[in-house]
């Protein structure tokens, strides 16, 4: 069974942005917060909370216009809380859809070593200081089977 909207779900740099490419390439649309927020000129972190709403509403009426065409997509963003992904499930409710959440499960350690390589080149690249780095992880809700569909990836040595 293939899943129709997949809400990519974890920390920054748990690697949500690489594999909703690998998505992209099997067929699926990607929709990017952190591509709408670069080309919008947001190049520093967190993003202003009007933008924030801002971005997200753009990414809700493309979301919809593909849904209904039967298109499956992925979401590529934090859905940091709780909130944000009953947000995006309460959204797509009545068009039909029920997303799947791809959870990326990526030791702190690692977060962070990937978080320190960054070199601000482009959207999944933006700098995120020590400080905010431990406040995304810090802050992250991780998501629980009783939420709906759901899929675990665990971090693998070396990947």
């Amino acid at each position: 069974m293939t899943d129709q909207v997949i809400l990519m779900c974890g920390p920054a740099g748990s690697g949500k942005s690489t594999y909703a490419k690998r998505l992209e390439r099997a067929g699926y649309v990607l929709l990017s917060f952190d591509a709408e927020a670069w080309n919008r000129g947001y190049r520093v972190h967190p993003v202003p909370a009007d933008a924030i709403q801002s971005i997200h509403d753009h990414l809700q009426a493309r979301l919809k216009e593909l849904v209904t065409r039967g298109a499956r997509v992925v979401v590529d963003t934090s859905f940091w809380s709780r909130a944000s992904r009953d947000r995006y499930r309460d959204f797509l409710a009545p068009l039909g859809a029920t997303p799947t959440v791809y959870y990326l499960e990526v030791p702190h350690d690692v977060l962070l070593e990937r978080l320190a390589t960054r070199t601000d080149s482009g959207p999944n690249d933006v700098l995120v200081s020590p400080a905010q780095a431990a406040a995304y992880i810090d802050g992250f809700q991780r998501p629980t089977p009783n939420e709906g569909p759901m899929r675990v990836f665990r971090h693998q040595v070396g990947t």
